[in-house]
């Protein structure tokens, strides 16, 4: 009989602490799943301002090319390309990285889509109506809606080969330089647009002394 009830207050003792211990890991548990939440909202929280870096520094940088800035006085456009550089000094100074974890394949890809936008970028004074239309074909391999016009097959399965996040940046970085052409041609159009409208002026002044 004693024996007995040293036996079961044993068994006991080991039921109270595997119980203790099964507690205990499950509050750890809940804790760090608790923490990967906040650690993936600080992953979305530094891209985020990422983001907005890169945003900034495209607004100062179109403000600065603006044909605005053409029509103003030479004083006036000096006192604004001062801001515009110290808001771009300061945007500059906002350091943020978020790194992204890779298989090898993951890097292979992403590298070698990389290096597709580049020649593409490097080709951009030579041809730029050819550079649009090749840079408008890789946005398309990249968007999941029904692309307006031809996809770069080899190139969507390069972007496909990436992780998740490099799939995001190499879309974004596509979406900017589509704008900055974009931008870019319209200030052009509106300069062409501007001298013709000078010429035609003086043409008519000309005219008009002669009648």
């Amino acid at each position: 009989m004693a024996q007995a009830k040293i036996n079961a207050k044993a068994n006991e003792g080991r039921f109270c602490r595997s119980s203790s211990m099964a507690d205990r890991s499950s509050r750890l548990l809940e804790s760090l799943d608790q923490l990967e939440l906040r650690v993936e909202a600080l992953r979305e929280a530094a891209t985020a301002v990422e983001q907005e870096k890169e945003i900034l520094l495209e607004m100062i940088h179109s403000i600065q090319n603006s044909q605005d800035m053409r029509q103003i006085s030479d004083g006036e456009r000096e006192e604004l390309n001062l801001t515009a550089n110290r808001l771009m000094g300061r945007t500059l100074t906002v350091e943020v990285s978020v790194e992204t974890i890779r298989n090898p394949q993951q890097q292979e890809s992403l590298e070698h889509a990389t290096r597709i936008i580049d020649e593409v970028v490097s080709k951009f004074l030579d041809d730029v109506g050819n550079a649009r239309s090749h840079l408008m074909s890789l946005y398309s391999a990249c968007s999941s809606e029904v692309p307006p016009g031809p996809v770069d097959q080899k190139f969507q399965s390069i972007v496909i080969g990436c992780a998740l996040e490099d799939q995001k940046k190499i879309k974004r970085r596509l979406e900017t330089l589509l704008r900055n052409i974009e931008n870019s041609d319209k200030a052009i159009k509106l300069l062409e647009h501007s001298k013709g409208a000078g010429c035609k002026t003086l043409q008519q002044n000309a005219e008009s002394r002669f009648n």
